[in-house]
């Protein structure tokens, strides 16, 4: 019996139905038996990626009706976190959290039978995907699509080079002036972010996963087939309901070994090391950090998107998308369900590869392994690194330190020049628990590339956006917050970098590192309410919760 019948049928609920009558809904609607289906919708005014979701939206309760359920849209929060990068970055991971929990609240206290999330963006997938598994009720994801960039003589323009530009800024490079005179060129429009970053990222996994439909992550925003996509997703969830298919049945451990898999094969973001194994446990399985660099040591990376490569997403698009890399991979892929009714392989035996530039074959990769490597040694039980994102005189290097405790400070070091080609720079307390909210750091990473740094490497119990390039080395467990050793690290210490290898060390000997410790200084942030929760969290903990 569908979740929603205790609404329609009980006289217990007489009053409710009243409610629901009240809030526009037609009294056939209560007594036809129509499944009641929710649609959680991240538009808002404020993020690029999210503008046109409302349009979507209006698709998706079409197919709905159509397919005979009944749509009740409500809307779920976004941040946009190129906007609050460097201003006010660390609430974006908790409000992955608070968007799966504003799902659960919403379906639950409803009595809904299924629902559709729309959306975009970094934290805004990841969230509705965890509430999915949580959930377990029947669930399709509509992702809104990437934008496309501005091609100007030649080049791509798009928002995220702006981070690149603040570095030649402050290295004296650019003028101001200049830098302001580009503004319009990086203006793009509707989608999210024309490259692999973590919004692209974890639309390819939700399609990987079989939670969206073949295509729709790399379906360009402004494209007209995006709202059929929408329309089909309507009709689709109501589908999903009648037969009970759930997502547990959905997103199964072959699923997200093709998602893991896929995600190494075209060097997606550093953060999909963060939202997999939290969409996982939600759907109780356990993924472990070392289950990325082993299908990443066996998987040949066969795309170059930016921020790694040339292509933008819309390149994929045309080269015939995820179906197209999934039928490159045939071999590797292990059968899982999709909210199609077609499996996996179904879907990659059907895919064509359309460009081979864009996705090589196996035999001519870009690189022989996946797109992140997982690094151990006596400065990290883990850390992560995006390794197709790093020049080869970079895979492996000893340098000293450079230990600065917020991104103002780096930036204010390399408007000085005082960071030097060879320097690892170090930003600790940055982790869920120090910072508190593990913020991204694309402003420095962006602003030594843009500098010029060749040989600079960055080191971080905080995380990166997906847009980071170069020797960018973060998720350090255990962070400093918690006692971990990158809290020890001090200037002038000597790091050793080995990605090959997959080591991670500073050269200090573990009396030295004790002692340091015990001396360390836990930095003083301002803390709001959610951001102490999360400190309390992960307090002890790793950036998995474990």
């Amino acid at each position: 019996m569908m979740r929603s019948e205790i609404l329609k049928r009980s006289v217990e609920t007489l009053p409710h139905r009243a409610l629901l009558m009240s809030a526009g809904v037609k009294r056939q609607d209560l007594e036809s038996g129509k499944p009641f289906i929710g649609v959680a919708n991240s538009f808002t005014e404020l993020i690029p990626g999210h503008i046109h979701l409302n349009e979507l939206t209006a698709e998706v309760k079409r197919g709905i009706r159509e397919a005979g359920g009944v749509p009740f849209e409500w809307g779920v929060p976004g941040i946009c976190d190129g906007i609050a990068m460097f201003v006010e970055m660390r609430l974006s991971l908790p409000s992955r959290e608070h968007i799966a929990d504003n799902i659960e609240i919403m379906v639950l206290s409803h009595s809904l039978d299924g629902w559709v999330g729309v959306t975009a963006c970094d934290k805004i997938t990841p969230g509705m995907l965890m509430a999915a598994g949580r959930l377990n009720l029947p669930a399709v994801i509509l992702t809104g699509g990437p934008m496309k960039a501005n091609i100007i003589n030649g080049k791509k323009h798009h928002p995220v080079e702006g981070f690149g530009i603040v570095g030649q800024v402050k290295a004296g490079k650019m003028s101001p002036e200049e830098a302001e005179g580009l503004l319009p060129c990086m203006t793009c429009g509707a989608g999210s972010c024309v490259g692999l970053y973590t919004a692209n990222t974890m639309a390819v996994v939700s399609e990987v996963l079989g939670m969206s439909l073949p295509g729709c992550s790399t379906t360009l925003a402004l494209d007209p087939l995006k709202k059929d996509q929408a329309y089909q997703s309507g009709k689709r969830i109501v589908d999903l309901v009648r037969k009970e298919i759930r997502p547990r049945d959905i997103m199964t451990e072959n699923a997200f070994a093709n998602a893991i898999r896929v995600d190494m094969a075209m060097g997606g973001s550093t953060n999909a090391v963060l939202h997999i194994p939290a969409i996982a446990k939600e759907g109780g399985i356990l993924i472990e950090v070392g289950e990325f660099d082993r299908i990443s040591r066996e998987t040949p990376n066969l795309c170059s998107i930016i921020p790694s490569g040339e292509y933008e997403m819309a390149d994929l698009d045309a080269a015939g998308g995820i179906p197209a890399v999934l039928n490159r991979l045939m071999d590797f892929l292990e059968e899982s369900p999709t909210i199609t009714g077609a499996s996996i392989t179904q879907i990659a035996a059907k895919g064509r590869v359309k460009d081979e530039l864009v996705i090589r074959p196996l035999d001519r990769p870009y690189h022989e392994e996946g797109g992140i490597a997982v690094l151990r040694g006596n400065i990290a039980n883990s850390a992560i690194i995006k390794q197709t994102a790093v020049q080869e005189e970079m895979m492996v290097h000893r340098g000293p330190a450079r230990v600065f405790y917020s991104e103002k400070d780096l930036l204010e070091a390399i408007g000085e020049g005082t960071i030097k080609e060879g320097d690892v720079v170090v930003l600790p307390f940055q982790g869920p628990a120090g910072a508190p909210g593990m913020p991204e750091m694309l402003t420095p990473t962006d602003a030594i590339k843009g500098a010029g740094y060749k040989r600079v490497a960055l080191l971080t119990d905080g995380r990166f956006s997906g847009a980071t390039t170069g020797p960018c080395i973060g998720h350090v467990e255990m962070e400093a917050y918690n006692g971990g050793a990158i809290g020890a690290v001090r200037d002038g210490d000597i790091i050793a970098i080995d990605i090959p290898n997959r080591r991670l060390d500073v050269e200090l000997d573990n009396e030295q590192m004790q002692a340091r410790l015990k001396e360390t200084m836990i930095p003083e942030r301002t803390v709001t309410s959610i951001l102490g929760a999360y400190r309390e969290r992960f307090s002890g903990k790793n950036c998995y919760g474990r």
